[in-house]
């Protein structure tokens, strides 16, 4: 229910036509200091509710007229009363590549920006703040969609989930099922509630009810339920509005947690997979956590890049794979399981690590005794990177003891054995044995 045009948050950063990305060069780097070109005198940005402006208090009518520049979407700006010698300019599209250059053309003019409902929750707000930082933008929120929203379901706020999807790839909503999970989706537009219906009912979830609540906080507020499967009946349920949240009450089969450590079958893959005890060691050494970014070098099928991002929504990952038909399969993999947002770069390390995003940390699951792959990865990471590098050959082995030797860690051999049918009895099935070496990267 946000009228910002914004750009999808760094844990699912897909492209705009909502595909899993796979290209040659990888991320574009999550902002790291603030841009020069913030206004002088900083800019304000203004929360409008459903209500629209007669509900923006008169104190906050008076900064937005008062402003020398006024930015927006073209619904709010075209609430605004006339104000001879205003400029007033709309998003431009795509907005996070057009707002910089729209920053500069501000110099010195006081400038007001207008969001829907709390800025900070989904929408434009928080776009400038990751550019100018928090001291040069100041935010006057009206209430949120979100807020309303809880209150006519009567769902406390720690008892349910948020997942925005303006301009983002519905398929995020795959890594929430569970069964009783309560979910408010920021949808796009009026098609959201018919694409989440068929996502749900396509997973299982046809049962789940659905609640469309319509032009929160405005006197046309409306309400339509049902469930996903009655979506996707024969008559649609109702007219949606442009404007709306959807409530989502889970109900299907118990899923996959969010703990690293998928079963191998949850992910399509040609043999060339980091097993899931392996993968479930190797995650908890590289321990991903809040806003964290992880190369996955020599990616395979993706597993613990899509692991990573599975953790937490703001987690980011970046898929590393010479083959380009396995690259093809990461995507299908993180879109399956939820972190459509998942980069993925087809190329050889350590020529396609050039020009990453710096990461947190690094697993490189193959391709370890290439030239210059394992140095690339120790350099890129900062103090307090972790890495982890699997090998089963003795070549691999030799490099990783050697490693050890130089810059210390852990070093640990990892032999897992499964149960299988020996004629009529049961026995047990060894896997390659793998050499694992942990590093916390020291000043």
């Amino acid at each position: 229910m946000k009228d910002d045009t914004r750009p999808p948050l760094p844990e699912a950063a897909p492209p705009r036509d909502g595909t899993p990305s796979t290209d040659t060069r990888g991320a574009a780097p999550p902002p790291t200091s603030p841009s020069p070109t913030a206004p002088g005198t900083g800019i304000t940005v203004v929360g409008i509710g459903a209500d629209g402006w007669p509900g923006v208090p008169e104190r906050l009518r008076r900064t937005v007229l008062d402003a020398d520049v006024v930015l927006g979407g073209r619904r709010h700006l075209a609430m605004l009363p006339g104000r001879p010698g205003q400029r007033r300019e709309a998003w431009p599209s795509p907005l996070r590549e057009g707002l910089p250059s729209l920053l500069a053309s501000l110099g010195g003019a006081s400038a007001v920006a207008l969001a829907s409902g709390d800025p900070l929750v989904s929408g434009v707000g928080t776009t400038l703040v990751e550019l100018l930082g928090a001291d040069a933008v100041r935010v006057e929120p009206s209430v949120s969609s979100v807020a309303l929203a809880r209150a006519r379901m009567g769902w406390p706020a720690e008892r349910c989930a948020v997942v925005g999807l303006v301009g983002r790839d519905p398929r995020l909503l795959l890594r929430e099922l569970a069964p009783g999970h309560r979910v408010l989706v920021l949808s796009s537009d009026g098609d959201t509630p018919a694409a989440v219906a068929a996502l749900l009912a396509g997973a299982g979830y046809g049962a789940s009810r659905m609640t469309v609540l319509g032009d929160l906080g405005s006197d046309s507020e409306s309400r339509l339920e049902t469930t996903a499967d009655g979506w996707l009946g024969t008559a649609p349920p109702g007219r949606v509005p442009a404007l709306h949240v959807l409530a989502l009450e889970l109900a299907g089969p118990s899923g996959y947690g969010l703990a690293p450590g998928l079963p191998d079958d949850a992910f399509e893959h040609d043999g060339q997979l980091t097993k899931r005890d392996l993968r479930a060691s190797a995650l908890a050494r590289l321990a991903p956590s809040p806003g964290r970014h992880l190369w996955d070098v020599g990616a395979g099928a993706g597993s613990v890049g899509v692991e990573w991002m599975r953790t937490h929504p703001t987690c980011a990952a970046t898929a590393v794979e010479a083959d380009a038909e396995r690259a093809a399969r990461i995507s299908r993999n993180a879109g399956r399981l939820g972190v459509p947002g998942l980069r993925v770069v087809t190329g050889r390390a350590p020529d396609a690590l050039e020009g990453l995003p710096e990461p947190d940390a690094v697993f490189l699951g193959g391709g370890a005794t290439r030239p210059g792959v394992l140095d690339t990865c120790l350099r890129a990471l900062r103090p307090g990177g972790r890495l982890v590098v699997h090998g089963v050959t003795l070549e691999t082995e030799h490099l990783l003891a050697d490693a050890y030797r130089r810059h210390g860690g852990e070093l640990t051999r990892v032999a897992v054995e499964t149960t299988a049918p020996v004629g009529t009895f049961t026995g047990w099935t060894p896997a390659r044995t793998v050499t694992q070496w942990f590093l916390t990267v020291s000043s």
